[in-house]
């Protein structure tokens, strides 16, 4: 079942290199994208293991210079500049999102109890997205906390929302939708 696991694995990778590169510029120097929405699906789809996997693939293609950041940009320079925190920190969200839906979202439980714990653990995971991107803007930058809050968090709440619920919609559909030998492979 290790196959089976990869293949969802690259395919999540694939998605986000689809995804991220469609961006809207934002006066704050960090895109709008829908970037998070799929790293957060990749987590709670595929679990901790193999969803920071997943991702860790999306940013390692991204920093050998493939076009998968956002307005279709790639290359250490994009880690390195002010946005590439939010990047590394896709890792960390997948990887949060993934553990607490795996952990504490068992299947006998009722469906808004699990949809409540998969909502959770994406908010979990994306304040250390904020918290870990927005620092390194920070140090890029110069720029104090309260000003990288107004460019680099509060612009982006609400979107993050509208993806936070479109993942807890989705993921039922897909785990109902796939094979139920793929959660085993997965744990």
């Amino acid at each position: 079942m290790k196959t089976v696991s990869m293949i969802f694995c690259g395919l999540c990778a694939a998605i986000t290199c689809v995804l991220a590169p469609i961006a809207i510029p934002m006066p704050g120097g960090v895109p709008i994208s829908l970037a998070t929405f799929s790293v957060m699906l990749a987590g709670c789809l595929l679990g901790p293991k193999w969803g920071t996997l997943s991702q860790t693939i999306y940013v390692l293609l991204g920093a050998v210079g493939l076009p998968v950041f956002s307005g279709m940009r790639g290359g250490m320079g994009v880690i390195a500049g002010m946005t590439g925190g939010y990047i590394v920190a896709y890792i960390l969200l997948a990887f949060i999102s993934g553990f607490v839906y795996f952990r504490f979202g068992k299947k006998e439980q009722g469906r808004t109890q699990r949809a409540l714990i998969l909502v959770i653990g994406m908010i979990l995971g994306t304040l250390a997205l904020y918290a870990f991107g927005t620092a390194w803007f920070m140090k890029v930058t110069g720029m104090d906390l309260k000003a990288s809050l107004a460019a680099c968090v509060l612009p982006f709440l609400p979107g993050d929302a509208i993806k936070i619920a479109a993942v807890t919609i989705l993921i039922p559909v897909l785990e109902r939708a796939l094979p139920a030998s793929l959660s085993e492979a997965l744990q």
